[in-house]
């Protein structure tokens, strides 16, 4: 017989890390060995539990978010465990950090019972799992005819709806604010605006970013 997979679950909600928790530790196959509010000491906790696949949350409220924990467990010796997105944001600016980070999948909380727990067998062995509309959002970046927004444009641009200025981006993600500016002139070219106030409205309406980043 098969070993279990072992699963190590990250978010911020308690009720939400009991509920998955009940629900992965009942289904076939799997057995839960820990879990966590944030990506704090995450290398040192998938050291401790030698988890097969990490279920992450994306936005915790305080200590590292999902997208820098991925980065780390990911970047661990021998590529550490495969990292699985659990969350509500479906955002491009959300969706490709999370793949740049190293996340073999993506699914969102309203992902039926059955479809999750699959995901995390196919996941642990290192398949590609994607919810419908991230695949689909993803599929028409890469169709589109229209210039796409990288990583860290989108990234950017989501600090920029939230009323941050250029100063307060740059000492956010450790660049200058020459870099800041290099970057909002081409989100703007590729947007086709010509200001912050047009680039955040159209960001919102095309569903690029998230209200609150």
């Amino acid at each position: 017989m098969a070993e279990p997979v072992r699963v190590l679950i990250v978010d911020d909600h308690p009720v939400v890390r009991a509920g998955l928790r009940a629900m992965l530790d009942a289904a076939a196959g799997i057995t839960v060995v820990g879990d966590a509010p944030n990506g704090d000491a995450i290398a040192d906790l998938v050291a401790r539990t030698s988890p097969d696949l990490v279920l992450m949350d994306l936005r915790m409220g305080d200590g590292v978010d999902g997208v820098e924990a991925t980065r780390i467990v990911t970047a661990l010796p021998g590529g550490g465990p495969a990292v699985l997105v659990l969350t509500v944001y479906d955002t491009d600016q959300d969706i490709l950090r999370a793949i740049e980070a190293g996340a073999t999948g993506y699914l969102l909380k309203d992902t039926p019972t059955d479809v999750l727990i699959d995901a995390v067998h196919r996941a642990a062995q290192g398949e590609t799992v994607l919810a419908g509309p991230v695949a689909s959002r993803l599929t028409l970046r890469v169709r589109s005819p229209e210039p796409t927004l990288t990583g860290r444009e989108l990234e950017i641009l989501g600090h920029l709806t939230a009323g941050r200025t250029n100063r307060d981006i740059a000492r956010h993600l450790h660049i200058s604010e020459a870099t800041v500016k290099s970057h909002l002139a081409h989100i703007y070219t590729k947007l086709g605006v010509d200001n912050r106030a047009a680039a955040t409205s159209t960001a919102l309406r095309r569903g690029l970013v998230a209200d609150h980043p």
